[in-house]
Parts: structure tokens; C-alpha cells; sequence
């Protein structure tokens, strides 16, 4: 598939000299989940803001689907559907009204087979006749999310899409997120919850300062800057580590029971065989080894520091 969205050398700089964006580009495939991470005023909401068409850039072009943002915002618009992060909706109007209203903005026609389709699947079919002010947190969200939908965008936008939700909520709208995308709805979302793009991501997207940091598929992006744990278990406590393994950057557990060890993934030679072989040689018995991948969360927070 080609691209749905093409940002070419965006900025953002406000009267009050405030640089939000600094030339960003990227290009975002349809039919991907691109998840967009960075900490609190990265820049991530004024990047979906521009692409929405809520806020103007200082410099730089947007193509949604081919249409630019500003000579042809009509079209562009209508191929995208925004979750916003503030829960905002009439509070006295029915879960039903409130999809067909947002519908209608987009100048389409009653399509009441469509708007049962959505609501079914966000489960909220059953609360169709239901004010908003009697809903849930997490199925407000839920609303959000079905209005975004309602004229058949091909791009959403989910902006902290679980914010405020419980973990079962989460996994559910993780699925109707999955399900979105087997449908052929390009998603991007930002979110603080790193379980989340390392559930869901295809590709990842970094953010701090302004400026995108890097855009990785997540698979690339954990082999290359995650790290492996190889964890030793034995037979018997040590006190502490034999002499000649003292400057191995080994981690002796305070049971004296497990050996920690860091190994980069991109190295040629992890360096296990060597260590397991001077264990046996200073006489420690292992009864069992075992290796972790480093968290989304820990390659992020070592992105970011990195480039502070």
C-alpha cells in the first residue's frame, strides 16, 4: 500500500517564541498502526492538530491522501477522524444522536445500518438510547471513538485513546483498534502507556523537544537499541562473585542465588558461552538460565535521556 499521510518539513513556532515542531517529516503507510511516543509537551498533539486541520503550521507541507491540508482542506478532512485526548460531548444527548450528529457535519446522509455497525462495534448498541451524562468514563471514550467514525474516515487519530480507562476497558479497545485497522482505517495514536504501542504498534515514532527522534518498525527498533537480560540461576548462594568475574558487569542478586547479565543484541558475540564456561571453571553449578528482551518503555526512556 502507498502513503495516506505525508508531512514534509513541518514547524510550529508561536508568538511567544514557543517552538512546538522543528521540521518534522514522515510518511505514514495506510492500513498501519503508528504509535507516536514523547513526553508531556513533545510536540505530539500539535503534530495531530496540523494534520487535522485545527492548527496552522509555521512552515512545511501536509498531504492527506493526496489532498494538501490548506489548498484543499475539504477533501483532506473528510479522510480523517479524530478521537480527541478531552473527553468533550453534549452530556444531555443520546449515544445514537450524538454519532448521527457528528455525521451529518460531514454532510452525509442518514445511514442508520452504518451507525448500528459502529455502535455494535465499540458495544455501545445497547446504550444507544442512553444519555452520555449516564456512561462511564471509558465508554464516553468509547463514544468519542464512534463519532470519529461516523463518515467513514480512512484515517483516525486517537489522541491518549485510553486515558483514564481500567486495564479490561484498555484490552477491549485495544481489539476494536486491531478490528479498525483489519478494516482498512489507517491508525495513529500518541499514548503515555508504553504497553500499549508495544502491544499494538507496527511502527513507533519518538518525540521530544519539537523534533521526531526516529521512525522505526517496532521490531527494528527493539533489536537495535534494546538490550538482552541473561539471568543464571544455581545451585547454591554466593556470598559474592569469584575474583575473575568481578569485572564482568555481572549483577549478583541479594539471595546470592541469580547472576545478572546485560548483553547488547547487536553484538556479534553476547559473550555467554565464555561466561558460562569460567562459571564451571571457578566451580559454581548452574541449575537454570533464562534471557529477557528490554520493554518498549525502557528503549523510550533511554531514547529520550540520550537525547536530552
Amino acid at each position: 500500500m502507498g502513503a495516506i499521510i505525508e508531512v514534509d518539513h513541518i514547524s510550529k513556532q508561536y508568538g511567544s517564541g514557543t517552538k512546538a515542531l522543528d521540521d518534522v517529516s514522515l510518511t505514514i503507510e495506510e492500513g498501519e498502526i503508528l504509535a507516536l511516543l514523547g513526553p508531556n509537551g513533545a510536540g505530539k498533539t500539535t503534530l495531530i492538530s496540523i494534520i487535522c486541520g485545527l492548527v496552522v503550521p509555521t512552515g512545511g507541507t501536509v498531504r492527506v491522501g493526496g489532498h494538501d491540508i490548506r489548498s484543499d482542506w475539504r477533501a483532506a478532512r473528510e479522510l480523517i477522524g479524530l478521537v480527541p485526548q478531552e473527553i468533550s460531548l453534549d452530556l444531555f444527548e443520546t449515544v445514537e444522536n450524538s454519532v448521527k450528529f457528528s455525521r451529518g457535519l460531514y454532510g452525509k446522509g442518514t445511514d442508520a445500518a452504518y451507525v448500528e455497525q459502529v455502535l455494535r462495534s465499540l458495544t455501545l448498541w445497547d446504550k444507544r438510547d442512553a444519555q452520555i451524562r449516564e456512561l462511564s468514563g471509558g465508554m464516553k471514550r468509547r463514544v468519542l471513538i464512534a463519532k470519529a467514525l461516523a463518515h467513514r474516515p480512512r484515517v483516525l487519530f486517537l489522541d491518549e485513546p485510553t486515558a483514564g480507562v481500567d486495564v479490561t476497558l484498555r484490552r477491549e479497545m485495544w481489539q476494536v483498534v486491531r478490528q479498525l485497522r483489519e478494516d482498512g482505517v489507517t491508525i495513529i495514536l500518541t499514548t503515555h502507556y508504553l504497553e500499549e504501542a508495544e502491544e499494538m504498534a507496527d511502527r513507533v515514532g519518538v518525540i521530544n523537544k519539537g523534533q521526531l527522534l526516529l521512525l522505526r518498525p517496532k521490531s527494528d527498533l527493539m533489536g537495535e537499541f534494546g538490550c538482552k537480560t541473561l539471568t543464571i540461576e544455581m545451585d547454591q548462594p554466593l556470598t559474592a562473585l569469584p575474583e575473575g568475574l568481578r569485572d564482568r558487569d555481572l549483577i549478583l542478586s541479594e539471595d546470592g542465588l541469580t547472576i545478572g547479565y546485560n548483553y547488547d543484541t547487536r553484538s556479534g558475540r553476547s559473550g555467554i558461552g565464555r561466561l558460562l564456561a569460567d562459571l564451571s571453571a571457578a566451580g559454581i553449578s548452574v541449575r537454570d538460565v533464562a534471557t529477557t528482551q528490554s520493554s518498549l518503555e525502557e528503549v523510550f526512556l533511554n531514547l529520550v535521556e540520550e537525547k536530552a
